[in-house]
Protein backbone atom coordinates (compact mmCIF):
# COMPACT_ATOMS: atom_id res chain seq x y z
CA UNK A 1 0.00 0.00 0.00
CA UNK A 2 0.93 3.46 -0.73
CA UNK A 3 2.44 5.63 2.05
CA UNK A 4 0.55 8.80 1.76
CA UNK A 5 2.65 11.97 1.49
CA UNK A 6 3.40 14.13 4.37
CA UNK A 7 2.79 17.77 5.03
CA UNK A 8 6.66 17.69 5.59
CA UNK A 9 7.63 16.53 2.58
CA UNK A 10 7.75 19.60 1.05
CA UNK A 11 10.51 21.40 3.75
CA UNK A 12 12.97 19.12 3.12
CA UNK A 13 16.82 20.69 3.43
CA UNK A 14 18.08 21.49 0.24
CA UNK A 15 20.96 19.85 -1.38
CA UNK A 16 24.46 21.78 -0.72
CA UNK A 17 26.64 21.84 -3.71
CA UNK A 18 30.22 21.79 -3.69
CA UNK A 19 30.85 25.79 -3.86
CA UNK A 20 28.28 26.51 -0.88
CA UNK A 21 30.37 24.09 0.81
CA UNK A 22 33.93 25.50 0.48
CA UNK A 23 32.10 28.71 1.52
CA UNK A 24 30.77 27.02 4.76
CA UNK A 25 34.43 25.89 5.27
CA UNK A 26 35.91 29.12 4.98
CA UNK A 27 33.23 30.49 7.29
CA UNK A 28 34.00 27.92 9.91
CA UNK A 29 37.85 28.33 9.24
CA UNK A 30 37.58 32.24 9.77
CA UNK A 31 35.21 31.79 13.48
CA UNK A 32 38.56 30.07 14.79
CA UNK A 33 40.86 32.64 13.87
CA UNK A 34 41.54 35.49 16.41
CA UNK A 35 39.37 38.38 16.20
CA UNK A 36 41.17 41.85 15.08
CA UNK A 37 41.65 43.77 11.43
CA UNK A 38 44.74 42.53 9.77
CA UNK A 39 47.06 44.75 7.86
CA UNK A 40 50.24 44.09 5.64
CA UNK A 41 52.27 47.45 4.84
CA UNK A 42 54.68 46.96 2.69
CA UNK A 43 58.07 46.63 3.82
CA UNK A 44 60.81 49.52 3.54
CA UNK A 45 63.62 48.02 1.38
CA UNK A 46 66.93 47.26 3.42
CA UNK A 47 69.76 49.60 2.07
CA UNK A 48 73.06 50.18 3.03
CA UNK A 49 75.66 53.48 2.69
CA UNK A 50 78.76 50.99 4.41
CA UNK A 51 80.03 47.67 4.41
CA UNK A 52 81.16 45.98 7.39
CA UNK A 53 84.48 45.92 6.03
CA UNK A 54 84.76 49.49 5.53
CA UNK A 55 83.57 50.51 8.78
CA UNK A 56 86.27 47.93 10.61
CA UNK A 57 88.67 50.05 8.06
CA UNK A 58 87.25 53.38 8.95
CA UNK A 59 90.67 55.32 9.82
CA UNK A 60 90.61 57.17 13.05
CA UNK A 61 93.37 60.03 12.97
CA UNK A 62 95.28 60.56 15.94
CA UNK A 63 98.73 61.59 16.87
CA UNK A 64 100.64 59.42 19.74
CA UNK A 65 103.01 61.89 21.59
CA UNK A 66 106.26 60.39 22.60
CA UNK A 67 108.35 62.92 24.91
CA UNK A 68 111.42 61.60 24.55
CA UNK A 69 114.57 62.40 27.41
CA UNK A 70 117.90 61.00 26.37
CA UNK A 71 120.93 61.87 28.86
CA UNK A 72 124.57 63.25 27.49
CA UNK A 73 125.99 60.11 29.11
CA UNK A 74 123.77 58.12 26.51
CA UNK A 75 124.62 59.95 23.56
CA UNK A 76 128.33 60.20 24.56
CA UNK A 77 128.47 56.31 24.93
CA UNK A 78 126.55 55.43 21.34
CA UNK A 79 129.33 57.82 19.84
CA UNK A 80 132.02 56.03 21.09
CA UNK A 81 130.19 52.50 20.17
CA UNK A 82 130.46 54.19 16.69
CA UNK A 83 133.68 56.06 16.02
CA UNK A 84 136.25 54.25 16.31
CA UNK A 85 140.05 53.49 14.97
CA UNK A 86 141.43 54.87 12.22
CA UNK A 87 139.52 58.19 11.51
CA UNK A 88 141.48 60.17 9.45
CA UNK A 89 144.66 59.90 7.16
CA UNK A 90 146.04 61.71 4.68
CA UNK A 91 149.41 61.25 2.35
CA UNK A 92 151.11 64.15 0.69
CA UNK A 93 154.46 62.87 0.35
CA UNK A 94 154.24 62.92 -3.64
CA UNK A 95 153.46 66.75 -3.88
CA UNK A 96 149.71 65.64 -5.17
CA UNK A 97 148.54 68.42 -3.16
CA UNK A 98 150.55 70.78 -5.35
CA UNK A 99 151.58 72.87 -2.74
CA UNK A 100 153.90 76.25 -2.82
CA UNK A 101 157.39 75.91 -2.97
CA UNK A 102 157.51 76.42 0.77
CA UNK A 103 155.08 73.82 2.14
CA UNK A 104 156.65 70.43 4.11
CA UNK A 105 155.90 67.22 2.43
CA UNK A 106 154.06 64.92 4.74
CA UNK A 107 151.86 61.70 5.18
CA UNK A 108 149.48 62.05 8.86
CA UNK A 109 147.33 58.73 10.13
CA UNK A 110 144.82 59.93 12.91
CA UNK A 111 143.65 57.46 15.54
CA UNK A 112 140.72 57.81 18.51
CA UNK A 113 142.98 57.27 21.31
CA UNK A 114 140.44 57.36 24.26
CA UNK A 115 136.88 58.02 24.96
CA UNK A 116 134.84 60.84 23.28
CA UNK A 117 133.88 63.40 25.95
CA UNK A 118 130.36 65.34 25.05
CA UNK A 119 128.76 68.46 26.16
CA UNK A 120 125.59 69.84 25.06
CA UNK A 121 125.36 73.61 24.04
CA UNK A 122 122.96 76.50 26.37
CA UNK A 123 120.55 75.03 28.45
CA UNK A 124 116.95 76.13 27.58
CA UNK A 125 117.43 76.57 24.50
CA UNK A 126 116.19 74.79 21.14
CA UNK A 127 119.83 74.25 19.95
CA UNK A 128 121.40 70.97 18.97
CA UNK A 129 124.90 72.18 19.19
CA UNK A 130 127.11 69.79 20.68
CA UNK A 131 131.02 70.48 21.65
CA UNK A 132 133.03 67.34 21.83
CA UNK A 133 136.86 66.61 23.02
CA UNK A 134 138.35 64.03 20.93
CA UNK A 135 141.64 62.42 22.49
CA UNK A 136 143.50 61.55 19.29
CA UNK A 137 146.69 59.83 19.06
CA UNK A 138 148.85 61.11 15.57
CA UNK A 139 151.20 59.33 13.89
CA UNK A 140 153.06 61.80 11.44
CA UNK A 141 156.10 61.30 8.88
CA UNK A 142 157.77 65.07 7.39
CA UNK A 143 160.12 66.02 5.18
CA UNK A 144 162.21 68.31 6.85
CA UNK A 145 165.20 70.11 5.20
CA UNK A 146 168.72 69.82 7.16
CA UNK A 147 171.79 71.32 4.83
CA UNK A 148 169.59 71.61 1.88
CA UNK A 149 168.51 67.95 1.61
CA UNK A 150 165.06 66.86 2.67
CA UNK A 151 164.74 64.33 4.93
CA UNK A 152 161.53 62.06 6.24
CA UNK A 153 161.27 61.54 9.75
CA UNK A 154 158.56 60.03 11.64
CA UNK A 155 156.95 61.02 15.30
CA UNK A 156 153.79 59.89 17.39
CA UNK A 157 152.22 62.45 19.08
CA UNK A 158 149.14 62.97 21.48
CA UNK A 159 146.29 65.52 21.66
CA UNK A 160 143.19 66.44 22.52
CA UNK A 161 141.04 68.29 19.67
CA UNK A 162 138.10 69.99 20.42
CA UNK A 163 135.05 70.11 18.30
CA UNK A 164 131.48 71.88 18.13
CA UNK A 165 129.12 69.93 15.96
CA UNK A 166 125.33 71.03 15.06
CA UNK A 167 123.89 67.34 14.85
CA UNK A 168 120.57 67.15 12.68
CA UNK A 169 118.37 64.82 10.80
CA UNK A 170 117.25 64.68 7.60
CA UNK A 171 113.79 64.04 6.33
CA UNK A 172 115.16 61.10 4.69
CA UNK A 173 116.17 59.85 8.47
CA UNK A 174 119.91 60.26 7.82
CA UNK A 175 122.41 61.45 10.54
CA UNK A 176 124.02 64.50 9.35
CA UNK A 177 126.54 66.99 11.57
CA UNK A 178 128.01 70.08 10.75
CA UNK A 179 131.58 69.86 12.59
CA UNK A 180 133.94 73.22 13.36
CA UNK A 181 137.21 72.50 14.98
CA UNK A 182 137.10 74.42 18.45
CA UNK A 183 141.02 74.23 18.99
CA UNK A 184 143.31 71.42 20.47
CA UNK A 185 145.66 71.09 23.41
CA UNK A 186 149.16 68.97 23.41
CA UNK A 187 149.56 66.06 25.84
CA UNK A 188 152.63 64.99 24.29
CA UNK A 189 154.12 66.69 21.86
CA UNK A 190 156.35 65.69 18.70
CA UNK A 191 159.97 65.38 18.41
CA UNK A 192 162.54 63.66 16.39
CA UNK A 193 166.06 63.85 16.14
CA UNK A 194 168.50 63.64 12.72
CA UNK A 195 172.60 62.69 13.61
CA UNK A 196 171.20 62.32 17.44
CA UNK A 197 170.33 66.12 17.62
CA UNK A 198 166.91 66.70 19.00
CA UNK A 199 164.80 68.34 16.70
CA UNK A 200 161.68 69.68 17.77
CA UNK A 201 159.01 69.75 15.41
CA UNK A 202 155.36 70.62 17.12
CA UNK A 203 155.38 74.00 14.99
CA UNK A 204 155.88 72.19 11.67
CA UNK A 205 152.97 69.18 13.13
CA UNK A 206 150.86 72.20 14.45
CA UNK A 207 151.33 74.13 11.35
CA UNK A 208 150.65 70.97 9.28
CA UNK A 209 147.40 70.04 11.71
CA UNK A 210 145.83 73.69 11.27
CA UNK A 211 146.23 73.24 7.43
CA UNK A 212 143.67 70.22 8.43
CA UNK A 213 141.58 71.26 10.72
CA UNK A 214 138.97 71.46 8.21
CA UNK A 215 139.77 67.99 6.50
CA UNK A 216 139.66 66.59 9.72
CA UNK A 217 136.07 68.06 10.98
CA UNK A 218 134.59 66.35 7.67
CA UNK A 219 136.39 63.02 8.41
CA UNK A 220 134.68 63.54 11.73
CA UNK A 221 131.19 64.18 9.50
CA UNK A 222 131.78 61.30 7.32
CA UNK A 223 132.16 59.11 10.51
CA UNK A 224 128.97 59.84 11.27
CA UNK A 225 127.20 59.76 8.33
CA UNK A 226 128.67 56.09 7.32
CA UNK A 227 128.32 54.22 11.24
CA UNK A 228 125.49 55.91 12.77
CA UNK A 229 122.03 54.08 11.18
CA UNK A 230 118.88 55.19 12.15
CA UNK A 231 116.88 53.84 9.67
CA UNK A 232 117.40 50.41 10.38
CA UNK A 233 116.00 50.75 13.95
CA UNK A 234 112.97 53.17 12.93
CA UNK A 235 111.80 50.55 10.30
CA UNK A 236 111.92 47.95 13.03
CA UNK A 237 110.26 49.91 15.45
CA UNK A 238 107.70 51.11 12.56
CA UNK A 239 107.00 47.37 11.43
CA UNK A 240 106.57 46.00 15.49
CA UNK A 241 103.59 49.47 15.55
CA UNK A 242 102.06 47.97 12.51
CA UNK A 243 101.76 44.17 13.28
CA UNK A 244 98.36 43.64 14.58
CA UNK A 245 98.03 43.00 18.69
CA UNK A 246 95.63 40.76 19.72
CA UNK A 247 92.58 42.14 22.34
CA UNK A 248 90.35 40.54 22.86
CA UNK A 249 90.40 36.31 22.29
CA UNK A 250 86.16 36.12 23.16
CA UNK A 251 85.39 39.01 20.57
CA UNK A 252 88.27 37.85 18.43
CA UNK A 253 89.37 41.93 18.10
CA UNK A 254 92.28 43.14 17.30
CA UNK A 255 94.22 46.49 17.54
CA UNK A 256 95.88 47.98 14.42
CA UNK A 257 98.05 51.07 13.78
CA UNK A 258 98.04 52.36 10.67
CA UNK A 259 101.27 54.82 10.92
CA UNK A 260 101.60 57.41 8.06
CA UNK A 261 104.41 60.17 9.48
CA UNK A 262 107.00 60.82 12.16
CA UNK A 263 106.65 64.48 13.60
CA UNK A 264 109.73 65.62 15.71
CA UNK A 265 110.37 69.04 17.55
CA UNK A 266 114.02 71.11 17.63
CA UNK A 267 116.10 69.52 20.34
CA UNK A 268 116.45 71.30 23.21
CA UNK A 269 119.26 70.72 26.79
CA UNK A 270 117.86 70.74 29.63
CA UNK A 271 120.68 70.18 32.14
CA UNK A 272 122.17 66.94 31.73
CA UNK A 273 119.59 65.91 29.40
CA UNK A 274 118.68 66.31 25.40
CA UNK A 275 114.86 66.65 25.51
CA UNK A 276 112.85 66.43 22.16
CA UNK A 277 109.18 65.10 21.31
CA UNK A 278 108.57 62.36 18.57
CA UNK A 279 105.09 62.13 17.09
CA UNK A 280 103.70 58.97 15.79
CA UNK A 281 100.69 59.96 13.28
CA UNK A 282 98.37 57.49 12.02
CA UNK A 283 95.18 55.66 12.26
CA UNK A 284 94.44 53.47 14.91
CA UNK A 285 91.19 51.23 15.24
CA UNK A 286 90.15 47.90 16.10
CA UNK A 287 88.91 45.30 13.43
CA UNK A 288 87.35 41.73 14.40
CA UNK A 289 87.95 38.21 12.78
CA UNK A 290 91.25 37.01 11.58
CA UNK A 291 94.42 38.40 12.42
CA UNK A 292 94.31 40.94 9.15
CA UNK A 293 97.77 40.46 7.07
CA UNK A 294 99.55 43.22 7.42
CA UNK A 295 102.96 42.91 5.09
CA UNK A 296 105.90 44.87 6.87
CA UNK A 297 106.93 47.98 5.07
CA UNK A 298 110.64 48.24 3.14
CA UNK A 299 110.85 52.20 3.63
CA UNK A 300 109.75 54.91 6.17
CA UNK A 301 107.72 58.20 5.48
CA UNK A 302 109.98 61.16 5.72
CA UNK A 303 110.62 62.46 8.63
CA UNK A 304 109.19 66.09 9.62
CA UNK A 305 109.70 68.79 11.56
CA UNK A 306 107.01 70.90 13.48
CA UNK A 307 107.27 73.18 16.65
CA UNK A 308 104.79 71.64 18.61
CA UNK A 309 102.66 68.01 18.66
CA UNK A 310 99.08 67.23 20.39
CA UNK A 311 99.56 65.53 23.58
CA UNK A 312 97.18 63.07 23.61
CA UNK A 313 95.78 60.24 21.24
CA UNK A 314 92.71 58.40 20.20
CA UNK A 315 91.79 54.97 19.26
CA UNK A 316 88.46 53.53 17.69
CA UNK A 317 87.06 50.86 19.41
CA UNK A 318 84.19 48.83 17.41
CA UNK A 319 81.89 46.89 18.95
CA UNK A 320 79.85 44.45 16.88
CA UNK A 321 76.12 42.98 17.09
CA UNK A 322 74.72 40.76 14.20
CA UNK A 323 71.27 41.32 13.80
CA UNK A 324 70.34 37.94 14.46
CA UNK A 325 71.93 38.62 17.77
CA UNK A 326 69.97 42.20 18.31
CA UNK A 327 67.01 40.67 17.14
CA UNK A 328 67.09 37.80 19.74
CA UNK A 329 68.18 40.08 22.47
CA UNK A 330 64.77 42.73 21.26
CA UNK A 331 62.64 39.47 21.12
CA UNK A 332 63.59 38.47 24.41
CA UNK A 333 62.09 41.74 25.77
CA UNK A 334 59.48 41.92 23.60
CA UNK A 335 57.58 39.06 22.44
CA UNK A 336 54.77 37.77 24.37
CA UNK A 337 54.33 40.81 26.07
CA UNK A 338 50.83 42.25 25.88
CA UNK A 339 50.02 46.14 25.80
CA UNK A 340 46.44 47.25 26.31
CA UNK A 341 45.29 50.70 25.03
CA UNK A 342 41.99 53.20 24.80
CA UNK A 343 40.80 51.63 28.19
CA UNK A 344 41.38 48.25 27.56
CA UNK A 345 39.05 48.34 24.88
CA UNK A 346 41.76 47.22 22.19
CA UNK A 347 45.13 44.79 23.07
CA UNK A 348 48.11 43.88 20.99
CA UNK A 349 51.21 41.34 21.69
CA UNK A 350 54.15 40.94 20.19
CA UNK A 351 54.31 38.03 18.38
CA UNK A 352 58.25 38.40 17.35
CA UNK A 353 60.79 40.80 16.07
CA UNK A 354 63.35 41.12 12.70
CA UNK A 355 65.99 43.94 12.77
CA UNK A 356 67.81 45.14 9.43
CA UNK A 357 69.05 48.57 7.93
CA UNK A 358 68.28 51.05 5.90
CA UNK A 359 71.07 53.78 5.15
CA UNK A 360 71.35 55.47 9.01
CA UNK A 361 68.42 53.75 10.17
CA UNK A 362 67.23 51.01 11.69
CA UNK A 363 64.18 49.11 10.50
CA UNK A 364 62.14 46.90 13.61
CA UNK A 365 59.71 44.76 12.15
CA UNK A 366 57.52 43.54 14.57
CA UNK A 367 54.89 40.96 14.42
CA UNK A 368 51.26 41.67 16.32
CA UNK A 369 48.13 39.54 17.38
CA UNK A 370 44.84 40.85 19.15
CA UNK A 371 43.56 43.81 18.22
CA UNK A 372 45.40 44.17 15.17
CA UNK A 373 46.38 41.19 13.36
CA UNK A 374 49.97 41.21 10.56
CA UNK A 375 53.55 43.17 10.57
CA UNK A 376 54.04 46.43 11.68
CA UNK A 377 57.50 48.48 10.48
CA UNK A 378 59.09 51.16 12.81
CA UNK A 379 62.11 53.00 11.68
CA UNK A 380 64.52 54.94 14.22
CA UNK A 381 68.13 56.35 14.82
CA UNK A 382 70.42 53.98 16.80
CA UNK A 383 73.14 55.30 18.53
CA UNK A 384 75.50 54.55 20.98
CA UNK A 385 74.59 55.64 25.13
CA UNK A 386 77.84 55.72 26.87
CA UNK A 387 75.82 55.63 30.26
CA UNK A 388 74.28 53.08 29.88
CA UNK A 389 77.06 51.23 27.49
CA UNK A 390 74.37 50.00 25.29
CA UNK A 391 73.27 51.05 21.37
CA UNK A 392 69.79 52.36 21.89
CA UNK A 393 67.41 53.91 19.53
CA UNK A 394 65.75 58.02 18.98
CA UNK A 395 63.45 59.49 17.08
CA UNK A 396 61.49 56.08 16.54
CA UNK A 397 58.76 56.37 14.22
CA UNK A 398 56.52 54.25 12.24
CA UNK A 399 57.25 53.34 8.60
CA UNK A 400 55.21 55.83 6.03
CA UNK A 401 52.96 53.07 4.88
CA UNK A 402 52.54 51.31 8.25
CA UNK A 403 51.41 54.65 9.69
CA UNK A 404 49.26 55.25 6.54
CA UNK A 405 47.35 51.98 7.24
CA UNK A 406 47.13 52.60 10.29
CA UNK A 407 45.23 55.89 10.39
CA UNK A 408 42.52 54.32 8.52
CA UNK A 409 42.46 51.04 10.64
CA UNK A 410 43.78 51.99 13.97
CA UNK A 411 44.23 55.25 14.82
CA UNK A 412 44.46 54.25 18.41
CA UNK A 413 47.53 52.75 18.00
CA UNK A 414 49.68 55.95 16.86
CA UNK A 415 47.58 57.83 19.24
CA UNK A 416 49.37 55.95 21.91
CA UNK A 417 52.74 55.47 23.39
CA UNK A 418 53.35 52.14 21.84
CA UNK A 419 56.35 53.58 19.56
CA UNK A 420 57.67 55.32 22.76
CA UNK A 421 57.75 52.50 24.65
CA UNK A 422 59.74 50.29 22.03
CA UNK A 423 62.14 53.39 22.16
CA UNK A 424 62.33 53.62 25.44
CA UNK A 425 62.67 49.95 26.13
CA UNK A 426 64.95 48.84 22.65
CA UNK A 427 68.45 48.54 24.21
CA UNK A 428 71.47 45.85 22.85
CA UNK A 429 74.56 45.75 25.29
CA UNK A 430 77.75 46.69 24.10
CA UNK A 431 79.51 47.72 27.18
CA UNK A 432 81.16 44.08 27.94
CA UNK A 433 82.93 44.50 24.75
CA UNK A 434 83.72 47.70 24.90
CA UNK A 435 84.90 47.60 28.54
CA UNK A 436 87.13 44.53 27.67
CA UNK A 437 88.58 46.38 24.35
CA UNK A 438 89.69 49.30 26.29
CA UNK A 439 91.31 47.15 29.72
CA UNK A 440 93.30 45.19 26.88
CA UNK A 441 94.73 48.42 25.34
CA UNK A 442 95.22 49.99 28.93
CA UNK A 443 97.25 47.11 29.49
CA UNK A 444 98.98 47.20 26.51
CA UNK A 445 99.77 50.85 27.27
CA UNK A 446 100.77 50.44 31.26
CA UNK A 447 104.87 50.04 31.33
CA UNK A 448 104.92 47.96 28.33
CA UNK A 449 108.62 48.02 27.10
CA UNK A 450 109.26 48.40 23.76
CA UNK A 451 112.78 47.34 23.98
CA UNK A 452 115.35 47.29 26.21
CA UNK A 453 115.81 50.63 28.01
CA UNK A 454 112.52 52.09 25.97
CA UNK A 455 109.11 52.00 28.18
CA UNK A 456 105.68 52.91 26.92
CA UNK A 457 103.18 54.37 29.35
CA UNK A 458 99.83 55.77 28.96
CA UNK A 459 96.29 56.16 30.11
CA UNK A 460 93.10 55.90 28.64
CA UNK A 461 91.22 59.19 30.26
CA UNK A 462 88.03 58.91 28.41
CA UNK A 463 85.71 57.21 26.32
CA UNK A 464 83.54 59.12 23.72
CA UNK A 465 81.11 57.51 21.69
CA UNK A 466 81.40 58.05 17.30
CA UNK A 467 78.58 56.80 15.77
CA UNK A 468 76.52 53.15 15.54
CA UNK A 469 77.17 51.93 11.84
CA UNK A 470 74.52 49.91 10.19
CA UNK A 471 76.16 47.31 7.43
CA UNK A 472 74.25 44.49 5.48
CA UNK A 473 75.39 42.27 8.32
CA UNK A 474 75.43 44.01 11.14
CA UNK A 475 75.24 47.10 13.64
CA UNK A 476 78.61 48.44 14.49
CA UNK A 477 79.33 50.82 17.27
CA UNK A 478 82.11 52.76 17.47
CA UNK A 479 83.78 54.65 20.27
CA UNK A 480 86.64 56.70 20.60
CA UNK A 481 88.89 55.99 23.40
CA UNK A 482 91.05 59.00 24.33
CA UNK A 483 94.26 59.28 26.74
CA UNK A 484 97.96 60.27 26.92
CA UNK A 485 101.24 58.25 26.08
CA UNK A 486 104.48 58.80 26.75
CA UNK A 487 107.69 56.95 26.18
CA UNK A 488 110.78 57.02 28.24
CA UNK A 489 114.50 56.22 27.51
CA UNK A 490 116.66 54.88 29.70
CA UNK A 491 119.57 54.18 28.35
CA UNK A 492 119.88 54.28 24.16
CA UNK A 493 121.10 50.72 23.20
Amino acid sequence: MARRKSPFDNILPPKIGPSAGVLLYLLLVTACQPSGTRINPQAPKAAYSRTTMEVRNEQFLSTVNVPVSISIADIERQINNQVSGLVFEDNQLDGSSQQGSGSTPYWMKVWKRGNIAVRAGVAGTQDSLFHFTVPLRIWAKAGIKVLGFTRYQETEFELNMRFATRFSIDPDWTVTTRTQADGYEWVKRPSTSIAGFAIPITSIVGRLIDQNLGTMSQALDQQVHKNVDLQTPVLKAWNTVREPYLLSEKYRTWLMVVPRRILITPFRFEGNQIRATIGMEGHTLTTTGSKPDVRPAVTLPNLVVVKQIPDNFQIGILSEATYEEAAKIAAGEFVGKTFSFSNDKYTIAISDIDLYGQNDNLIIKAGLTGSITGNIYLRGKPYYDAQTKTVSLKDLTYDLDTRSLLQRAANWLLQGTFARMMEKQFTIPVGGQIDEVRNAVQARLRNNQLTKGVIMSGNIEDIRPDQVYLTPTALLAVVYAQGRVSVKVDGLQ
